[in-house]
């Protein structure tokens, strides 16, 4: 359990580091507010025009008495959305991250370069488009996985209770899984770390990922606010990233202890 407040920390840390470098906090909200823009684009279309989809994919219904057409329908339409909103929350750092790719792997390096004893941050070696396509492709991976689980939350949904009550908690706990990989991946990625690789490090410790990722996918329902807290997610990521290859740091771990961050 100790892990969960651990991860926290790295979250809190992150957000720390970058308010101590406005600069690189500033250059950092760019790529999110265009994919604010986008998804806001995204919801407002389902919204508007969900109920008329759902009305298309459920013909059988059309001649059920009133009232329970509407509320069927009405369910399904809120249903539909929810999962919109939830497939936002686990795409929009996928997308944020591959619009911001030169300048958030600029900011894991300077986040390494500043916590390292020796000054120096790992580097991949790659050009620039071959960092962009191993990205895109990773992340297309990430997103069949958490389409899947996404499909299966959304029929347990159905479940009596468990759908209302279980269901939405292992949601949180998958998305913030989800979400803590396509972060740590910049910092992973630089050190040359597949992604079966980056997988399999953070199942092994599901309690740190979980203490960083699920508060950060909460708070991510709020788009205005995922903007602004993406910067300092990305320099918590980087940190959590050293913990996870045990790699020494200069700077005190972020949870109530002052030794070195270290798995």
């Amino acid at each position: 359990m100790r892990d969960l407040g651990v991860g926290f920390g790295y979250l809190v840390a992150g957000q720390r580091w970058v308010a101590r470098h406005g600069r690189q906090f500033g250059f950092g909200l760019l790529p999110g507010l265009i994919t604010l823009v986008l998804y806001a684009a995204a919801l407002v279309v389902l919204a508007v025009w969900g109920q008329d989809a759902v009305g298309w994919a459920t013909p059988f219904a059309d001649d059920w008495a009133s009232p329970w057409q509407g509320l069927f329908r009405g369910l399904l339409t809120v249903v539909l959305f929810a999962l919109g909103l939830l497939l936002a929350v686990l795409t929009f750092t996928a997308l944020t991250l591959l619009i911001g790719q030169p300048f958030y792997d600029s900011l894991s390096e300077k986040v390494d370069e500043d916590v390292s004893p020796d000054g120096t941050a790992p580097e991949s070696g790659l050009p620039l488009w071959r960092e962009l396509w191993t990205s895109a492709r990773d992340s297309l991976r990430i997103l069949v996985r958490a389409l899947l689980w996404g499909v299966l939350l959304f029929a347990a949904g159905f479940l009596p209770v468990v759908g209302q009550t279980v269901v939405p908690v292992i949601g949180f706990f998958v998305t913030g899984f989800f979400l803590t990989e396509e972060l740590t991946a910049i910092a992973l990625q630089r050190r040359g770390v597949e992604l079966r690789a980056r997988l399999a490090l953070l199942r092994s410790r599901k309690t740190l990922v979980w203490g960083f990722g699920t508060p950060l996918g909460l708070a991510f329902l709020l788009p205005v606010v995922a903007v602004f807290l993406m910067p300092g997610a990305v320099a918590g990521a980087t940190l959590l990233a050293r913990d996870l290859l045990d790699e020494e740091s200069a700077d005190p771990a972020p949870a109530e202890t002052t030794e070195p961050i270290s798995s």
